[in-house]
């Protein structure tokens, strides 16, 4: 697929093997690169590897060689994606990518990224990786004026948005856009000759820039990706900045002013982010080693050892071990590829559930008490069948202890949490949650105890668990509401 026309809809798309709904799910994983003397194609699919985390339903690559652009998107994984044959044809020195979970849209082909057009000014291709709130009206504005919409996705309406604004360059209209644009966005935009990179005002949703060793810079979701591509002079992209990528000197705007108050994402912190990656200048790895010691101030507990529930909850449970003295091991092997297979299972297979996930080390948890870690809990619906598991295996007491606060309110900026009727959080008590997972005792992280183990008490959003959003919010919009117009 490589036109941005409307797509057919994928014929292998198949439902989740087990419910992969208990955790809360990030939209995409983006990445941009300017590389004078690399297969920049190439380098955009091993950056977009190591982002392969943020979104398993679609991805993409657009490269440009300063004429014209070519593109190839699909859904799936990135290795089902693309191959030597479709990669070979995407020659430059310019690219953008993307991965995609969605939340405004359906996970279709037809809102697979990046998205691209031909304008009056040239070719336009975008990535993007947040979720805009004003989305219902700036599409209003588009379908008034005439102009077409192919897909049900607010990047959609991003790309149309500047496609159609004045300005006598690409920066000057990314920069009117972004005055009308309200909520998360980090952007790569790729033109005939240069790459963008764009960051909201309230710097929702991160984004770092890297050096590499040939003078081109890469501009990825992760600062892991940039280390993965051996990218240096690592920094983070400012709130409001635009950083055009065209040569091997950075041009970088402050397109509009910092918020007064930023709203950085906790959950990259608590689960989104690769342990590698740094978020805010803090290492992921530390703040979830502190997120565990703090559990343990908050809530100690004699047991005989501490297990994660992995791959997140891993470091959490080393800093509960370290600053409890109770030793840590493997409670739970993990089958990391389980919910990314189209291949379905028998009906006896998928009532295997959770167990198709998780397999227990049951010499690690017999006659044993236990303090199990985990990130969140968002429906509900897993905790419940690893506590059996780990009972079933002959564990003697199981408490578990939580790295977040309940998560009560939906969020509107980028992560797909569901409804509120659908937090098992907003609808039970701390004691009624205990009941229905079954476990002995249960602790959530208190919002001020997480604040101090990221080590900053404001700059961060944290309205999915207060419902104090940092932006006027509509509760009617839903993930995919534009699939009914």
């Amino acid at each position: 697929m490589t036109y941005p026309l409307p797509l057919p809809e994928n014929q292998h798309t198949a439902q989740p093997l087990v419910d992969t709904a208990d955790k809360p799910h990030e939209e995409c994983g983006i990445i941009g690169l300017y590389s004078p003397t690399e297969e920049v194609a190439r380098m955009a699919f091993f950056g977009l590897f190591a982002l392969q985390h943020r979104g398993q339903e679609a991805a993409g690559i657009a490269v440009s060689d300063g004429q014209s652009l070519r593109m190839h998107k699909d859904t799936g994984l990135i290795t089902q994606i693309f191959n030597p044959g479709n990669l070979d044809p995407l020659k430059g020195h310019l690219a953008i990518g993307h991965t995609r979970y969605s939340t405004t849209g359906s996970s279709s082909a037809r809102n697979a990224q990046p998205f691209w057009i031909e304008t009056q000014h040239g070719p336009l291709a975008v990535a993007h990786n947040g979720n805009l709130v004003n989305t219902a009206e700036l599409r209003d504005v588009l379908l008034r004026k005439g102009v077409g919409l192919s897909s049900t996705s607010d990047s959609e309406v991003i790309t149309m948005m500047l496609a159609g604004m004045p300005g006598n360059n690409w920066v000057e209209r990314v920069r009117q856009a972004m005055q009308l644009w309200q909520g998360a966005y980090s952007l790569v935009i790729l033109t005939r000759d240069c790459v963008l990179a764009v960051r909201d005002p309230w710097g929702f949703r991160p984004l770092s820039i890297g050096m590499l060793k040939n003078g081109g810079h890469v501009v990825a979701s992760e600062s892991g990706a940039l280390r993965t591509l051996d990218c240096q002079a690592i920094r983070e992209v400012k709130p409001g900045e635009i950083i055009r990528m065209c040569s091997s000197a950075l041009k970088v705007i402050q397109a509009v002013p910092p918020a007064p108050q930023l709203a950085l994402c906790t959950f990259e912190h608590i689960y989104f982010s690769r342990p590698d990656s740094i978020w805010d200048g803090r290492s992921i790895h530390h703040v979830r080693q502190r997120l565990g010691e703090q559990l343990v101030r908050e809530a100690p507990t004699a047991a005989d050892v501490v297990i994660p529930v992995p791959d997140s909850s891993i470091p959490a449970a080393i800093g509960y071990a370290n600053a409890s003295g109770i030793p840590y091991n493997d409670g739970f092997i993990k089958n990391r590829y389980i919910g990314r297979t189209f291949i379905q299972p028998t009906d006896s297979l998928r009532k295997q559930g959770v167990a198709l996930k998780f397999n227990v080390v049951e010499d690690n948890v017999r006659d044993k008490s236990l303090i199990v870690i985990d990130d969140s809990i968002v429906r509900g619906n897993t905790s419940g069948p690893l506590v059996q598991m780990l009972r079933q295996a002959g564990a003697r007491e199981v408490h578990l202890r939580i790295t977040c606060p309940p998560i009560r309110h939906s969020c509107y900026m980028g992560v797909d949490m569901g409804g509120g009727e659908q937090l098992i959080a907003s609808q039970s008590s701390v004691e009624q949650i205990r009941a229905h997972i079954g476990c002995d005792s249960l602790h959530f992280l208190s919002l001020e105890g997480m604040m101090q183990a990221i080590g900053r008490q404001n700059g961060y959003c944290n309205a999915c668990f207060t419902g104090v959003y940092p932006i006027p919010v509509d509760p009617a919009i839903t993930k995919t509401g534009f699939e009914k117009t």
